[in-house]
């Protein structure tokens, strides 16, 4: 096959050297309306054409790249006092497959123990390229079920207006969860630390 970004023939779908020269991530902070700090790897422009393979077939490929690249070690070395729960934004398999799981599951580590299937959105209204005011009039009314850990990370693909965090962060407080912090590959608004 070919690298999607350099043509190259590769044994994967980015090539190793385009992964090094175009993938190395960065961290990106930014606090979220209700004060919960959101941390993001990629600038959305530089990546958003490998985000927009998410429902296709080869998206579950790129997503397992971008992961590797950046949660992976996020994972690798976080240190806390203890484990903490992580829970992917609506984990639901559309195309085959689930984008948000396959990022949850790069970050499982000694203190990081992904779950599925505990934050499902009942609302799936698509809330690309809409504004601030249609995501707030139509919630995602998230499921929630019961996991043990008090504390936890929320992980997402991308983020824009941070509606959906703050969706899910003031449901899982209402069943008193607290949310460490959030992650994203691309947040579309991030700041370099």
């Amino acid at each position: 096959m070919r690298c999607l970004l350099c043509e190259s023939l590769s044994l994967t779908h980015i090539c190793k050297s385009c992964q090094t020269k175009f993938l190395k991530p960065s961290l990106y902070k930014r606090q979220l309306e209700n004060g919960i700090t959101l941390f993001s790897f990629y600038k959305y422009e530089e990546i958003k054409e490998l985000l927009y393979t998410k429902h296709t077939d080869i998206g579950f490929y790129i997503y397992k790249i971008l992961a590797k690249n950046s949660l992976k070690l996020f994972g690798d070395s976080f240190d806390y006092e203890r484990r903490v729960a992580l829970l992917p934004i609506d984990d639901t398999p559309k195309s085959g497959y689930s984008h948000t799981a396959i990022l949850a599951k790069s970050l499982k580590s000694r203190l990081i123990k992904p779950y599925f299937a505990k934050l499902r959105a009942k609302n799936t209204t698509s809330y690309s390229g809409k504004n601030r005011a249609f995501r707030l009039n139509n919630p995602r009314n998230f499921i929630y079920r019961e996991f043990k850990e008090e504390e936890l990370i929320l992980i997402d693909d991308i983020v824009t207006t941070g509606s959906t965090l703050s969706q899910a962060i003031a449901l899982l407080q209402k069943h008193n969860k607290k949310v460490l912090f959030c992650l994203t590959l691309s947040d579309v608004a991030n700041k370099q630390l």
